[in-house]
């Protein structure tokens, strides 16, 4: 993430398009929309660690999906995650 990306001021249109999605992926994973900020918050520390990605472009979606052992449907997440760029480590 650069500096400039943290003084970006976002469009109240855009802020309420962000929060709308929170609450709808929120709904249908059956936990808060602090729960939803959280997790996305961790995901794009922990991803931030091994490459530079978009935070703005990240979606997240709670969907469902037939189980592997196909004894019904099972709540699905899923990313999708704009990557800037790799980071490089020394290992």
């Amino acid at each position: 993430m650069a500096l400039a990306d943290l003084f970006k001021k976002k469009s109240s249109g855009n802020v309420a398009k962000d929060r709308l999605k929170f609450v709808l992926v929120s709904d249908r994973a059956n936990c808060s929309p602090d729960t939803m900020k959280l997790l996305r918050d961790d995901i794009i520390k922990v991803i931030s660690k091994y490459m530079e990605i978009d935070p703005e472009g990240l979606d997240i979606q709670i969907t469902e999906t037939e189980s592997e052992n196909r004894n019904g449907r099972v709540p699905a997440l899923y990313a999708n995650i704009p990557i800037r760029d790799m980071r490089h480590s020394s290992r």
